[in-house]
Parts: structure tokens; C-alpha cells; sequence
């Protein structure tokens, strides 16, 4: 006796119908996790040496886009943003001043505040300096590690936050240099 909920042998048309529709299931939930991870974390590729000793030229970095959404800007941050004279460009530079601080770089030194702030990370110390300047609400100061070679807020001004796309988070290559990025805080060394 036949029992009515059982299924019979698929045939081949049916055979073939399955495996085409696993593979667009398998394609269309591929597509949506890309898509999620894009919103979440990009790419970007280190051009130049303006970051020179952290990051080199021809490292691949990812960066977390949603880093200041869930969280505040920190001194010694990384970030990837949209260069405010060309926002079809990417730079990466590191904070060093954030909303409301008094800014002053004396002879290379960089004061936050009256304080001097240790940046062991710098490559050379600069010979460069910068009248003492209050950062607007919603920006930030951002300076390549290597000082005397890097386009950054002391030639075109702080950076608008919403230029920011977000924090450098790891390299992938080359894997030498496999790892977290530095992100390091600057500390006060003295008193003015």
C-alpha cells in the first residue's frame, strides 16, 4: 500500500532544479555577508611614507567603519578619512588633538593643553612649529608619524569628523608585519 506523505524519486528535471536553486541560495547569502562586512570593515592600501616607521608603503590595512559610531575619537587613534581638500582621496594619519583642545607644536614638540606630550612613535622630531590653536567642536588634529614628510592639519587645518571613514584596525600584508595596528596614546610628560 502506497502511503500519501511520502515522496517519490525526483527526476532529473527536479534533480537539476534543487541544485540550481541551492547554489542561488548559496549565492544570494554569500552576497548579503559581503555586504554586511563592507558596511562594517574596509580595505585600503598604504600609499606613501607619511606614517613611516608604524606603517610602510604597500601595507594593506583593515579599517573598522563603524569604530566612531559605537565609540568616542582617542588620542593616538589611526584613522583612514576623506581628504577635505580632495574627498575623492584617502589619507591615514593619527589624532593628536581632539575637539576643544589647545594645540601648539614648538620646534617639532607637540603641547595639548599647556603639556607636553611624549611621542615616542614620532620617526625624527620635527623642526617645524605652529602658533598655539583651540580645535573646533567636531574635529580633529591629525599629523603623520613622519613629521617632516606628511600633508596633514598643519598645511590644510583640523579635520571635520564626518570626513572620517575609520580606525586602521589590523594588517593582513604583508604578513611581516601581520597584526594590530599601534594605536598609542600620548601621555603628558610635563608641565608648561
Amino acid at each position: 500500500m502506497n502511503d500519501p506523505n511520502t515522496v517519490g524519486p525526483a527526476g532529473p528535471t527536479a534533480t537539476a532544479l534543487a541544485m540550481l536553486q541551492e547554489v542561488l541560495q548559496t549565492l544570494f547569502l554569500a552576497l548579503v555577508v559581503f555586504g554586511l562586512v563592507r558596511v562594517v570593515a574596509q580595505n585600503y592600501r598604504i600609499e606613501g611614507p607619511s606614517m613611516q616607521p608604524n606603517l610602510w608603503e604597500g601595507q594593506f590595512l583593515i579599517v573598522n567603519r563603524l569604530a566612531y559610531r559605537m565609540g568616542e575619537i582617542q588620542r593616538g587613534d589611526i584613522v583612514v578619512f576623506e581628504y577635505p581638500t580632495a574627498p575623492q582621496r584617502d589619507l591615514i594619519k593619527r589624532v593628536v588633538g581632539l575637539p576643544g583642545e589647545q594645540l601648539e607644536i614648538v620646534r617639532g614638540q607637540l603641547w595639548i593643553n599647556g603639556q607636553l606630550i611624549d611621542e615616542s612613535y614620532v620617526r625624527e622630531p620635527g623642526i617645524y612649529s605652529q602658533a598655539a590653536i583651540t580645535i573646533p567642536a567636531d574635529h580633529v588634529f591629525v599629523m603623520g608619524d613622519n613629521r617632516n614628510n606628511s600633508n596633514d592639519s598643519r598645511r590644510w587645518g583640523a579635520l571635520p569628523r564626518e570626513n572620517i571613514v575609520g580606525k586602521a584596525i589590523f594588517c593582513y600584508w604583508p604578513t611581516s608585519r601581520w597584526g594590530p595596528v599601534g594605536h598609542e596614546p600620548h601621555e603628558a610628560t610635563a608641565d608648561a
